[in-house]
């Protein structure tokens, strides 16, 4: 519950940027998960510093929630502030080889800015979903190449709102499915990608074949997080999911997916109660079938019911 007095001055600040008791069920890509407090989707840079700055002074927790992939809510809500930057949507080419991208760019916009102008590099990330913000904080990827790869530096909000800095490739810790080194509640707000120059033809071709690979292999048409495990050193959840029988396995209307074990879908009307109870399943049915330990790659976040 957020004190009168930061709705009051959360409304006056964001006027219609901001409500409150929202069902994050549909802000999420698992359509699941109770009301946030408040969500805000800020304007721009300057608006998206002052709710910063609210949520520091009015002490009021806010969770950067991007696109909603790749994060589960809980079914009790969140407390505070969940922010979505989809109104941060500046892309442009820069010189030496390289693209300027707001966090809140989405994959589909940014493959398609390079396909048009034969801007290669960023081809491996076509269809991974979300928005750029949420690709460099999760650092995504493929087994072959990962964000990291093309990020030359990202620019960031301090959780105050009151400093943004650049920071270079070289002072960024990336690792596997992460960014550390970060403070708390810092909020990227654009990336620099180094790419190289192609043909239109060459790149769109090469979007086309893993978009292709994608919808033959994940259920791309059910709401879903994306891949829920991280893949273990030298083998892959997914296989080690099917190999333990749990493919189709279901809890409530939350499934493993028949096409790709590492996926759980929305069957229609799912609880992330059902999602975290499949999610827990699946840990202790592969470890004491394989003996190893699943770690979530999903973001579990908010409060039981």
């Amino acid at each position: 519950m957020i004190p009168a007095a930061a709705r009051q001055e959360l409304e006056s600040t964001l006027g219609e940027s901001v409500q409150f008791d929202v069902p994050m069920s549909r802000y999420t890509s698992l359509c699941v998960g109770g009301p946030a407090d408040a969500l805000a989707r800020p304007a721009d840079r300057p608006e998206l510093a002052r709710l910063l700055g609210i949520c520091a002074t009015r002490r009021l927790p806010h969770h950067v929630i991007g696109a909603g992939f790749n994060t589960l809510v809980l079914d009790g809500g969140l407390d505070g502030v969940a922010i979505q930057l989809g109104r941060l949507r500046g892309l442009a080419e820069r010189p030496s080889g390289a693209i300027r991208a707001e966090a809140g760019v989405s994959h589909s916009q940014i493959t398609r800015f390079c396909a048009q102008r034969g801007l290669s590099g960023l081809e491996f990330a076509a269809g991974i979903p979300g928005s750029v913000g949420g690709w460099v904080a999760m650092n995504a990827g493929v087994p072959q190449r990962e964000i990291k790869d093309l990020v030359r530096e990202i620019e960031v909000l301090s959780p105050s709102g009151r400093t943004r800095r650049r920071i270079g490739r070289s002072a960024l810790r990336f690792c596997y499915r992460a960014l550390r080194g970060l403070a708390p509640g810092s909020v990227v707000v654009s990336a620099l990608f180094g790419i190289s120059l192609s043909s239109p033809g060459d790149v769109r071709s090469e979007v086309e074949r893993l978009l292709s690979r994608r919808t033959e292999s994940q259920p791309l048409n059910v709401p879903s997080c994306g891949s829920v495990f991280k893949n273990p050193a030298g083998d892959y959840a997914g296989r080690l999911i099917e190999a333990a029988g749990l493919k189709g396995q279901r809890v409530g209307n939350a499934q493993i997916s028949p096409l790709h074990a590492n996926f759980i879908a929305n069957l229609g009307g799912a609880s992330a109660s059902d999602v975290l109870a499949l999610i827990e399943h699946t840990r202790k049915t592969v470890e004491a079938h394989a003996g190893v330990r699943l770690i979530p790659e999903v973001r579990i976040v908010g409060r039981h019911a």
